[in-house]
């Protein structure tokens, strides 16, 4: 590892004082309902209720504060999907910095407006983080301001590894911490921290399966830059590790895994209706690698790092109605029926008397495969489980109608 590269614990307990009266010590909750589905001990440290909702602000503050006062005066420049943006526009602004940031086109609204919130000067470009990165490189070398990188930093990963810090004193005799990894600066600044403090804490990195830039470089032995990326994961879809969270990944951290967008939305879908947790994709990676039983550990005490909650509401909207489908919760059911008057109302009375809840209603009566004089309704409605769903069923078939479950 590059000696200028190399941070201390001297440099972690610094960025601890520093940050002491800046971020909050956020809590550790342990999920009883997650411990009886992974048949370990679960809790989860949750950075989602982090200043700026995610850990960025750790890394940022502890960067910008070790500015001179000349480089200060220049600027800041950050290029993000969206977390370390809002982290270095806030710190800047407590600061009293002027920042820039530079963010991929395809950055969810939510996050772009958080980000001028803070006082920041936004600019879009490109399709992912990488494009963006460039764009800002150039962007900061033409106007000589100064680069706030999001993970390749020693200040940025010291900022980080307060987590590991915190952890350590929330959790008694804790056996693995579980991290997500998009560039790697959270990862190495945990593993960091908790190797220090107890060599024997298992530190295992969850990236997106479509997007395992660090998982393949680590098994490749050098960095190997992805040409695509390809998960709702945004905020760890990089395609390229930095060369120093690369080499404190190889020293410090144990394992490395993947998950598929679905197991991450659906480790977002539990968390939010069992834990009343809002999670965004990056954020909910360590809990769902620890569900879908890709970390090979019983009986032993795991905390997930759940590291942001900066969630686009369409996407989470789409996450939650697609797991309450998949709990048999919530059912399309397509029915056609004569287009006239009293039809439907035959079976919104069969729904009413049972209490069933009916959410939405769609007519169609154009499509090719719908006889004349007759329509198709789409009624979405709320239940208790599989038996609401086979007494619509049975109905339907008594009274003759024909019908589609969409599930």
């Amino acid at each position: 590892m590059s000696e200028q590269f190399m941070i201390g614990m001297t440099e972690v307990m610094e960025a601890e004082k520093i940050l002491r009266n800046i971020v909050k010590r956020t809590p550790v909750e342990h999920s009883r309902m997650f411990s009886e589905m992974s048949g370990n001990d679960v809790y989860l440290k949750l950075e989602n209720l982090q200043t700026t909702g995610s850990f960025k602000i750790r890394g940022a503050y502890n960067k910008i504060y070790h500015l001179s006062e000349e480089e200060r005066s220049r600027g800041v420049v950050a290029s993000s999907a969206g977390n370390h943006s809002q982290g270095v526009a806030y710190a800047a602004k407590l600061l009293g910095v002027k920042a820039t940031i530079f963010m991929p086109v395809f950055t969810p609204p939510s996050k772009i407006i958080a980000t001028k919130s803070y006082g920041a000067e936004v600019q879009l470009y490109g399709e992912t983080y990488d494009d963006a990165y460039k764009k800002a490189i150039e962007f900061t070398e033409k106007n000589n301001m100064v680069f706030i990188h999001p993970f390749n930093d020693p200040y940025v990963i010291a900022g980080q590894a307060t987590i590991g810090l915190e952890i350590f004193e929330q959790i008694k005799d804790i056996d693995a911490v579980v991290v997500p990894i998009g560039g790697g600066g959270l990862i190495s600044g945990i593993a960091f921290a908790l190797k220090s403090l107890n060599h024997n804490i298992k530190i295992i990195g969850v990236e997106a399966e479509g997007a395992q830039s660090m998982k393949i470089s680590v098994e490749k032995g050098e960095i190997v830059p992805l040409v695509n990326l390809d998960t709702i994961a945004d905020g760890i879809a990089v395609k390229i590790p930095g060369p120093l969270t690369f080499d404190m990944v190889k020293v410090y951290v144990d394992d490395l895994i993947t998950v598929t967008d679905d197991e991450i939305a659906k480790a977002m879908y539990l968390l939010l209706t069992r834990n009343k947790i809002v999670a965004e994709p990056a954020g909910a990676v360590s809990l769902a690698a620890i569900l879908s039983g890709k970390i090979k550990m019983k009986n032993k005490r795991i905390c997930a790092v759940i590291s942001g909650g900066n969630v686009d509401y369409n996407l989470l909207n789409q996450i939650t109605q697609k797991g309450l489908v998949d709990e048999k919760l919530m059912v399309k059911v397509s029915v056609v029926i004569p287009d006239k008057p009293g039809s439907l109302k035959k079976i919104l009375n069969y729904l009413s008397e049972r209490q069933i809840n009916v959410q939405d209603i769609d007519v169609e009566r154009i499509e090719k495969d719908i006889p004349a004089g007759m329509a198709k309704i789409i009624i979405t409605v709320q239940t208790i489980g599989i038996e609401n769903i086979k007494a619509i069923e049975e109905f339907l078939k008594k009274e003759k109608i024909e019908y589609k479950l969409m599930t």
